[in-house]
């Protein structure tokens, strides 16, 4: 039988799996909204469009360079856009990680002062 820290560490992986998963859910959805952009203003190829947004939402900037006024101001708030996404991001798939670690010190400073 599972004592009670296994079980709680299973709560853990699960949760962090499923956050996870919301995650990659958010990433495939800014991807395309990028995409759509990419091949609607600049009128780029699906694997242009991809490539392009793809870098800009990992944080390192258009491969191609672009022609067109809406495709520069769709550039310039995919950008923005892409930036907060990356701390949504940390902020949808870090927390089970961040209440393990803080129920982990709860626990052992608990054993500390039972010890005294």
């Amino acid at each position: 039988m599972l004592d009670r820290n296994s079980k709680h560490q299973h709560k853990m992986y699960k949760q962090l799996m499923l956050h996870m998963i919301w995650g990659a859910i958010f990433i495939i959805v800014a991807l395309y909204i990028g995409m759509l952009g990419y091949h609607g203003f600049e009128h780029m190829s699906w694997a242009d469009a991809f490539v392009n947004a793809a870098m800009i939402l990992s944080g390192m900037g258009p491969l191609t360079a672009l022609v067109t006024t809406g495709g520069k101001l769709f550039a310039g708030f995919y950008a923005l856009f892409s930036g907060l996404a990356f701390i949504v991001l940390v902020g949808l798939i870090f927390p089970p990680v961040i209440h393990q670690f803080f129920r982990r010190i709860h626990i052992e400073s608990s054993k500390d002062v039972q010890d005294d």
